[in-house]
């Protein structure tokens, strides 16, 4: 049975954001373990993304929403109360999560622009594999109260963002203050959304490694969390690319990762193949 053994899902977040990223997880795909990556649609080489993907049939293609940091999918005239005049996103996350929760107009406004993030998805012809959020915002519940009366949503997976903060502590040291608070938020949110995707039917992993460790993913902590990977489906997502992200990348198509992979018997698979 499926649970009865380990199974991977390794994605990686922000493709379009830059060639840069994008060669990143072309090369993690055709070399390493990267099964899947989350597109976003408004962001400068989001078309490039998208050609590359098509040229990769085998790698989960999801939509990385972006509704923070990024740029809006709307048309002019349409963002509102989202964005500045340049139709960039707030860049401060802890402002805009209190303004979604708070300021009930914005919630038309956020419809909207999830909408047309999805719409944009669909226009590329691209299958969609899962739905997540940048910085994982499509667990605000303002947010994923909207995401979940989508259509898409149950039969796309869902990253249900809660990484094992114990088990962090064993990988590595040190970032405790973002650690610690990152784990208790997103523990709380994770919890308070299981049980609607469970009704939902919606798929989504296990255990979800990736928040705690977010920018010092490399290739020893890559290959001590591999025989930690509890039974069953487990995500793991980081941010390759040739530049910041560089040391991810190289964990990506690691020898010696790889190596782990096969001599654990763990499955590497997309959201689509549960």
């Amino acid at each position: 049975m499926a649970e009865s053994r380990r199974r991977l899902i390794a994605v990686a977040d922000d493709f379009g954001a830059s060639r840069e990223v994008n060669e990143a997880v072309r090369l993690a795909h055709k070399e390493g373990i990267l099964t899947c990556a989350s597109l976003m649609v408004a962001e400068p080489a989001a078309e490039e993304a998208v050609a590359l993907a098509k040229a990769s049939p085998a790698l989960g293609i999801g939509l990385h929403l972006t509704l923070v940091r990024g740029r809006s999918a709307l048309p002019p005239g349409r963002k509102r109360g989202l964005t500045d005049a340049s139709g960039k996103l707030e860049t401060n996350p802890v402002r805009a999560g209190l303004r979604f929760f708070f300021q009930r107009e914005l919630r038309a406004d956020l419809e909207r622009e999830i909408d047309a993030q999805f719409k944009a998805f669909a226009a590329t012809g691209l299958r969609l594999d899962h739905v997540n959020g940048h910085l994982n915002i499509h667990l605000h519940p303002t947010v994923f109260h909207i995401l979940l009366g989508r259509p898409e949503t149950g039969r796309a997976g869902f990253r249900l963002t809660r990484d094992d903060f114990f088990l962090s502590c064993r990988l590595a040291r040190g970032r405790w203050g973002y650690r610690i608070s990152h784990a208790i938020i997103f523990g709380a949110l994770a919890a308070w959304a299981h049980p609607r995707l469970r009704r939902r039917g919606v798929p989504h992993a296990r255990r979800v490694f990736g928040l705690l460790e977010t920018g010092a993913v490399n290739e020893r902590r890559l290959c001590r969390l591999l025989p930690r990977l509890p039974r069953g489906v487990s995500e793991f997502y980081c941010h390759p690319s040739l530049e910041k992200g560089k040391a991810e990348l190289e964990a990506l198509v690691s020898p010696a990762v790889k190596r782990r992979i096969r001599e654990l018997e763990i499955e590497l698979i997309r959201y689509q193949d549960l």
